[in-house]
């Protein structure tokens, strides 16, 4: 029979990778015009300022998640293939082994055994990846899924202020940009709180505060670099 209850920790995979990338993709590619806007630069400029921005940043965001997941990805291998090798040539000390984790979580020796017997008989390296090395299997290290929902969330995110960029005038360019973005990150945060059963207004001014401060931040650099242009 299939577990019918629902948990939030399930979504902790995929909902990491995917926020980061959609915040990242709408501060980075925000804060960017924003300072290139403020240093008087024309329309066209900030609009490929942010065009570079998305590609450079979508490309950075995979790299990097991939080499980081790949990391874990290889560690737990590594740990999975040391634990088959234990069971094959030391299959007593491992049942042993599994037997005082269920003593030492309650259970009493008797029982944990058998547990621990029954549990090894059906898969004993699943039982000890998941009970010895705390490896589960919705929180496996995925490299090329974590990389692509990086690359792709960061590259809807860039979008939004590039499309503000698109639409509005150069005269209100820069309020423009701030607006939209803080809005959307306001959503986005929201959104992730909501599905990982956060508070949704605390997620909300978090993300948007420091995106706030980010655009703050690059804007004042752009203005005096156009200044002292």
């Amino acid at each position: 029979m299939r577990h019918g209850e629902f948990h939030r920790i399930h979504h902790i995979g995929w909902l990491r990778a995917a926020v980061l990338g959609a915040n990242d993709g709408v501060i980075s590619t925000a804060s960017l015009m924003m300072g290139i806007a403020a240093a008087q630069a024309d329309a066209s400029s900030v609009l490929l300022a942010g065009v570079a921005g998305l590609v450079a940043g979508a490309a950075s965001m995979a790299a990097g998640e991939y080499v980081s997941v790949r990391s874990q990805a290889d560690t737990e291998a590594a740990d999975l293939a040391r634990e088959r090798h234990e069971l094959e040539s030391e299959p007593e000390s491992e049942l042993r082994e599994l037997t005082e984790i269920y003593v030492m979580r309650g259970v009493t020796r008797e029982l944990a055994r058998q547990v621990a017997i029954e549990l090894m008989e059906h898969d004993a390296l699943g039982a000890h990846a998941r009970d010895e090395l705390g490896i589960l299997e919705f929180m496996r290290a995925r490299p090329l899924q974590a990389a692509l929902a990086s690359a792709g969330t960061f590259a809807v995110g860039a979008l939004i202020p590039l499309l503000v960029a698109v639409l509005v005038s150069r005269n209100i360019l820069i309020p423009a940009i701030a607006g939209v973005s803080l809005i959307s990150l306001a959503v986005l945060g929201g959104l992730a709180a909501k599905v990982g059963g956060a508070n949704i207004f605390k997620g909300s001014l978090r993300v948007s505060l420091w995106g706030a401060l980010a655009m703050l931040l690059t804007g004042v650099v752009g203005h005096f670099f156009g200044v002292a242009a």
